[in-house]
């Protein structure tokens, strides 16, 4: 077994703290990456605060993970020591379905394993990237160019899939006008997206103070989702609309902003299920979609889209020490626009 030190939760209403744990020694077909940096996911809160419910602890959280490869087992094929990796929210699959043989592992009819606050194939429990190192399948770690700034990648693991998934499924291109419901980790990523992808991007916001930064970012408009006139002023005008936010919030409103056969796809997660009008989507053929992180290859294929075009996520670097305040500075929206610990500080 190997040590590592990590953070981790031992209650849901305990602050992290400094934490030992053993993982396995790596398999065949597995490599170990020495982490360097870890975003920090909303999700990583309301797994460690039970928010969800069903938390394992103690839990190490943490699924945008990077780093260097420092061993490979016998029979690994796609690294090698000293290649930069990264593992997002899976670590393991059925591997059998139809769905994972689609590369839709996110989709596995049995479940995935998570990266963290799970149960692997073993029967032992997933530690996430708050840690020094993690052991993983080959098939679960992605390449990470060493173009980038590794540090604006970590995110691209969750947040950077999340945004990117959806687009490309509904083929959202050049000439469409998209809105971005949001500012946030999630939201920042689509905005940056969508726009590569050539469309029309339109940020909707609730806060004025974002609208610099949402034109900074690649958005040719922003609206203030409370001015009644500009929700108004783009009535039935667009054709896809990707909404972040996880906070409560009228999903009609932006129902009524589609264009016939256009498509609203949430990736928030408010804790109350929202309410839909049935004629904002009868009287258009509108449709509501939802869409969970990507498949490792479609991950793969974002993360080499990146590299292409020198995308990555706007990050604050914090020390392990700081992730209980940044967790507070989240949920408060205080963060821009996405926090990543540097591991050198554990």
């Amino acid at each position: 077994m190997i040590s590592v030190q990590g953070y981790a939760a031992l209650s849901p209403k305990a602050p992290l703290t400094p934490f030992s744990f053993e993982s396995r020694e790596p398999r065949d077909t597995d490599v170990v990456i020495d982490i360097a940096y870890c975003g920090v996911c909303h999700s990583d809160i309301h797994q460690v605060r039970d928010e969800w419910g069903g938390s394992q602890f103690p839990m190490v959280p943490g699924h945008e993970i990077v780093g260097k490869i420092t061993r490979v087992g016998a029979k690994v094929k796609k690294f090698k020591v000293g290649d930069l990796a990264g593992v997002g929210c899976m670590v393991d699959s059925c591997q059998d379905c139809s769905n994972c043989g689609e590369g839709l592992e996110q989709y596995c009819e049995k479940g995935f394993v998570g990266t963290y606050n799970a149960t692997g194939k073993d029967g032992l429990p997933t530690f996430g990237g708050y840690a020094k190192s993690i052991v993983v399948d080959e098939k679960f770690t992605l390449r990470i160019s060493p173009k980038l700034d590794l540090s604006k990648v970590a995110p691209l693991l969750c947040a950077g899939i999340t945004t990117y998934s959806p687009l490309r499924h509904w083929k959202v291109s050049k000439g469409q006008k998209v809105g971005v419901v949001g500012l946030g980790g999630l939201g920042h990523m689509g905005v940056k997206f969508a726009r590569s992808f050539g469309a029309k991007v339109v940020v909707f916001t609730t806060s004025t103070k974002k609208k610099q930064d949402a034109l900074r970012l690649g958005a040719h408009e922003v609206v203030l989702s409370k001015n009644e006139d500009e929700m108004t002023a783009h009535a039935g005008s667009f054709d896809f609309i990707l909404d972040t936010v996880s906070a409560p919030h009228n999903l009609n409103d932006y129902l009524n902003l589609l264009k016939r056969d256009g498509t609203l796809v949430t990736v928030g997660v408010p804790e109350k299920a929202p309410e839909v009008e049935p004629f904002s989507l009868i009287m258009k053929r509108r449709q509501v979609g939802g869409s969970l992180i990507g498949g490792i290859a479609e991950t793969q294929e974002m993360l080499d889209y990146c590299a292409e075009h020198g995308i990555t996520s706007d990050v604050e670097m914090i020390p392990i020490t700081g992730v209980d305040e940044a967790y507070e500075r989240m949920i408060r929206g205080d963060v821009k626009y996405r926090f990543v610990i540097d591991l050198k500080s554990l």
